[in-house]
């Protein structure tokens, strides 16, 4: 396990908080800290805002010192996909189009559970232009690179999301995905990304790419993000397309193990060229999930 701040996982950060062991504060600074030395590299922020974000980072110290934490994710540093309304700062979705000075005054709903919750919002990460691109580079912003080889792509649309996630430049981060874009920035980094059915996670305003339009998390750690989707998947009156709450807490899964789920394995998608490692890798992998119990097709 590693000690770096910057590098632990939310759950990891929680422990520690509840312990007296580390602060927010310490690890808002080693967040920003990496923002700092890797981000002038890698483009994953649109919008840093260090002073707002080690405000967060004190009331949520002071609510650990007196035992009151504030919700599920209070001291956790996190970043939102340029895509989504965040109050007090503009929203420009990767394009010159949008006015820069347009500061939306609401948060989008996943935005406002994770303010509600605690989580220390370190800024925004980019994005193509409307989020509708496989790689992340965009006229506003540029090119955003992958942190493990800074020739490639981290690929998108979530592409600053996953970099950041990816280097430790916060614990947490808030992805879209309509065909991958959560999905393929988190394979390309080496993180964990999950697009959740439609309507889980409460959207406002409602997209123009329709029901293909999801959001999801993007952490370092499986446990992370059921944390994470159980605080996103609390209800928004906005949102009239959005599921049922059914009050599911996802973290009560994690240690059930696969025995009788049912897991379909694709592994060409209907006919297309994969790589033979990864083909092996997925291969293996489900392979593993049979011994398991589980009931792969």
């Amino acid at each position: 396990m590693t000690n770096d701040p910057a590098l632990l996982t939310a759950t990891e950060l929680l422990t520690r908080f509840r312990a007296g062991s580390l602060s927010p504060v310490e690890v808002t600074e080693a967040a920003l800290a990496r923002i700092e030395a890797h981000d002038t590299a890698l483009n994953a922020f649109c919008l840093v805002d260090a002073e707002q974000a080690l405000a967060e980072a004190r009331r949520s110290e002071e609510r650990w010192r007196i035992g009151a934490p504030k919700g599920r994710l209070d001291g956790v540093p996190a970043s939102i996909k340029d895509l989504l309304l965040t109050k007090g700062w503009p929203t420009l979705r990767g394009s010159k189009a949008l006015d820069p000075d347009q500061p939306w005054d609401e948060d989008a709903p996943a935005v406002a559970r994770l303010r509600e919750h605690g989580a220390v919002l370190l800024g925004k990460t980019t994005t193509p232009e409307f989020g509708w691109k496989g790689v992340t580079d965009s006229p506003l912003t540029g090119v955003t690179r992958n942190p493990w080889d800074p020739s490639r792509t981290p690929g998108g649309s979530s592409g600053g999301a996953a970099a950041a996630v990816a280097t430790g430049m916060g614990a947490l981060a808030i992805g879209t995905d309509g065909g991958g874009s959560i999905r393929i920035p988190a394979g390309f980094t080496g993180i964990f990304g999950l697009k959740p059915s439609f309507g889980r996670v409460p959207a406002y305003p409602l997209s123009p790419f329709g029901t293909v339009a999801h959001l999801g998390p993007m952490t370092r750690s499986v446990a992370d993000a059921a944390l994470m989707l159980t605080v996103l998947a609390e209800p928004d009156p906005r949102d009239w397309y959005a599921l049922p709450v059914d009050g599911t807490d996802y973290t009560n899964g994690l240690e059930g193990g696969v025995e009788g789920l049912k897991i379909a394995f694709s592994p060409t998608l209907g006919g297309h060229r994969v790589d033979p490692e990864i083909a092996a890798l997925v291969a293996a992998a489900a392979k593993r999930f049979a011994e398991l119990g589980a009931v792969v097709e």
